[in-house]
């Protein structure tokens, strides 16, 4: 089974430092839910890891979030493509648990839901925790310039041999053509 995870705020969707509160401030960036539907055309299973901590902030609650995921999922589902699963961190960053990225204990539970090791899976995210994270599971750490990308270039720690791309279509565009070379 091919799989590839990714993050969401900043590699799918807009990201925001005031969070996506509600399903209508979530705007897919552009080629981003064509890229997930390539992705699915190709063999892939698609999985979401994204910490949420606006749940432990009070600014939405789970109920919320799940109507924000079910957007998402729909804004995919109408170029075509499938998310498999969306899994999140409600917690704050000072809550101590195993599942908010750098932590990986959300990459972990994609493995265990699939039954999959994670060595080797390509990882995309925006920001050092989400490619801290896939380098603690042995996976493919990729950062996109969108979202935090920017910002996490700038910083420059822990980019070592980590491919940088504009975003979740030229990453995803570079990863097909070198399963077809």
């Amino acid at each position: 089974m091919k799989l590839i995870i990714l993050d969401r705020d900043g590699v799918i969707n807009e990201d925001s430092d005031a969070y996506i509160k509600s399903p209508e401030e979530l705007v897919p960036i552009p080629g981003a839910p064509e890229a997930i539907a390539r992705l699915g055309r190709a063999g892939y299973r698609v999985v979401v890891a994204t910490n949420q901590s606006g749940v432990a902030r009070g600014l939405f609650d789970l109920d919320t979030l799940g109507k924000i995921h079910a957007r998402l999922q729909r804004e995919v589902t109408a170029v075509g493509g499938h998310i498999d699963a969306i899994l999140f961190c409600p917690h704050g960053p000072d809550d101590g648990c195993r599942c908010r990225k750098p932590l990986p204990g959300l990459l972990e539970e994609a493995g265990r839901r699939l039954g999959v090791s994670l060595t080797g899976v390509p990882v995309v995210g925006d920001s050092l925790r989400d490619l801290e994270a896939a380098r603690a599971v042995h996976a493919r750490p990729i950062l996109v310039r969108t979202g935090k990308g920017e910002r996490t270039l700038k910083a420059a720690k822990g980019l070592t041999g980590v491919p940088v791309y504009r975003d979740l279509g030229e990453a995803v565009e570079t990863l097909l053509a070198r399963e077809e070379a």
